[in-house]
């Protein structure tokens, strides 16, 4: 014979409200990447113009010195966002350089003027 369903204790409940609470919060970080992704691809597209005009004046795919304003620039936001500079200045360089590569091949693809 079996009787009531015992009640849960209240580990059985805090361990609920964990699951709970980490699915909220998962929940928000699907979310968060969903919009990077977006804002990703909003600079990129915004970067492949950018690779066309120097491609058709003949400006070089890198520019140094913008490279080392924008990292100056997003350290400073990241540490006042509180976020690990060293972090931005990684995930920055990581975007540039694929920004780079876009450009050399715009560039590569170009027609050859005559």
């Amino acid at each position: 014979m079996t009787g009531p369903d015992p009640v849960p204790g209240d580990a059985d409940l805090a361990a609920a409200r964990a699951r709970e609470l980490l699915l909220e919060e998962r929940r928000s970080i699907d979310n968060i990447d969903a919009a990077l992704v977006h804002l990703l691809a909003e600079r990129f597209s915004h970067t492949q113009r950018v690779g066309m005009l120097k491609a058709e004046h003949g400006l070089p795919p890198a520019d140094p010195s913008r490279e080392r304003e924008q990292v100056t620039r997003l350290r400073a936001l990241a540490d006042q966002a509180g976020l690990d500079p060293t972090f931005a200045e990684a995930f920055m360089r990581f975007i540039v350089t694929e920004v780079i590569r876009h450009h050399e091949r715009i560039r590569d693809e170009a027609p050859a003027e005559s």
